[in-house]
């Protein structure tokens, strides 16, 4: 499986729907952003839905300066147009895991 990779356009567009979407800006000469997006991958297999969109930074300086992203890997959570949460450290995949928890559950998964 592969994240969603999307432009500076479609993630404008993307921020403004309702339900959570999770937008994984990067570099692809960034190490970190390397290691971080394998660990994002891996998420992504064991959910068994592809649940991230990736954002090449260097593309899109606009939505960074919109968003005050300084640095790069960052996990945006995005929920009605308004980011509810960034993550800059990916220590683990148990810890990203326990980061996104309550943005990965679907409502029909909900109890």
């Amino acid at each position: 499986m592969s994240m969603n990779v999307i432009n500076e356009k479609n993630a404008q567009f993307l921020v403004k729907k309702k339900q959570y979407h999770i937008l994984f800006i990067n570099s692809p000469f960034c190490g970190t952003c390397k290691v971080a997006k394998r660990m994002l991958l891996y998420l992504e297999d064991t959910l068994e839905d592809n649940k991230f969109y990736e954002l090449n930074g260097l593309t899109a300086p606009d939505f960074l300066q919109q968003y005050s992203i300084m640095s790069v890997p960052c996990l945006m959570v995005f929920k009605d147009g308004q980011p509810v949460d960034r993550i800059y450290t990916f220590h683990s995949v148990p810890y990203l895991l326990k980061e996104l928890g309550p943005y990965l559950v679907t409502e029909k998964n909900k109890i």
